[in-house]
């Protein structure tokens, strides 16, 4: 290997590229270009003096040597994280306050532990934790009502905060368990049972709004909820379906063995959760949130979701790390 230093960007543009097998769906995810993530890759082959990938595939494969590569550098970034919080968090106890809101997806599983393990980390710290809407959030933001917060990436921007990507989470269908209707029915209106809509000042149901537009679906618009649990309790009594994300569906434990999560019909679409601050806010504090998230995330959410949901796969996961907006 030539003598130089490999850079975490370079890395993190291979492992993501590995994956996706497209240097396109590598650059979407990480929120950067197609150049750089390709000026990563050729930085890294440079560096290492072996050809990682076979560049003439399609979807793009690793070379012998770069599966042997992944394989190790898997592990070294999952211990070098692992350290980085360890780090961190041994810095925060000095921290004095800190207001953090979060969206009401995480409430019941996510938030309660976050919460613990911060207090933990910091206690001369002074906390408010808020809950509330991905738009709410982003305003408290932007007017500095809060430090940290934890929501989903709307359509545009925003150019105006910093962000740390999250989660990638799919929209999928929630259905009655007590009705064996293919999909396509319930969404090309060949069936009676209504479509529950979420209120049309969240995020989310915006997107969902947009891709029913996208393919040119007109369903009737009876009901719309700002709950998510009156959604879910809906569904679970056959009074209705859904358009969700398997976030939402955690939440709604008690009503799991009365819905069934189904693959959105054709192409599939997701929202994606970040982390947001209006200036790097306390870094070592940020990060910490942002890589405790992660963890409880992989443990609590995806892991345990898709052990029961396997067509999940890899449409529900973790997103790659670091900060947006600055390449």
């Amino acid at each position: 290997m030539k003598k130089s230093q490999l850079s975490f960007k370079w890395l993190d543009a291979f492992l993501l590229t590995a994956r996706t097998g497209s240097v396109q769906d590598a650059a979407d995810e990480a929120g950067l270009s197609i150049s750089t993530v390709s000026h990563h890759l050729r930085s890294l082959e440079d560096a290492t003096g072996v050809q990682l990938f076979d560049h003439s595939r399609r979807p793009m494969r690793l070379t012998p040597a770069g599966a042997v590569f992944r394989r190790d550098i898997d592990e070294a970034m999952r211990l070098i994280r692992k350290a980085k919080i360890e780090v961190q968090s041994s810095g925060l106890s000095e921290t004095q306050s800190l207001s953090l809101a979060i969206v009401e997806d995480f409430d019941s599983e996510i938030a309660p532990e976050l919460a613990r393990i911060l207090t933990a980390s910091m206690p001369r710290c002074r906390f408010q934790h808020l809950t509330r809407p991905s738009h709410e959030i982003l305003e408290l933001l932007r007017v500095g009502d809060i430090d940290i917060g934890i929501a989903t990436q709307p359509q545009f921007g925003p150019d105006d905060l910093i962000e740390y990507p999250l989660l990638r989470d799919p929209f999928v269908m929630a259905v009655p368990a007590t009705l064996d209707v293919p999909s396509e029915d319930y969404l090309n209106g060949r069936h009676s049972l209504p479509l529950l809509r979420y209120s049309s000042n969240q995020i989310m149901a915006q997107q969902i709004e947009q891709q029913l537009r996208r393919l040119r679906l007109k369903l009737p618009n009876r009901f719309e909820f700002e709950s998510n649990l009156t959604i879910m309790n809906m569904v679970a009594e056959g009074d209705g379906w859904t358009i969700t994300t398997p976030t939402n569906y955690i939440r709604a434990r008690r009503f799991q063995r009365q819905i069934n999560l189904v693959p959105f019909p054709g192409k599939g679409f997701a929202r994606y959760l970040s982390v947001f601050t209006t200036e790097p806010y306390a870094g070592s504090v940020t990060e910490t949130v942002t890589e405790t998230l992660r963890h409880l995330l992989q443990t609590r959410a995806i892991d345990p979701t898709i052990e029961r949901l396997h067509w999940l796969g890899e449409l529900f996961r973790l997103l790659p790390v670091g900060p947006r907006g600055s390449d």
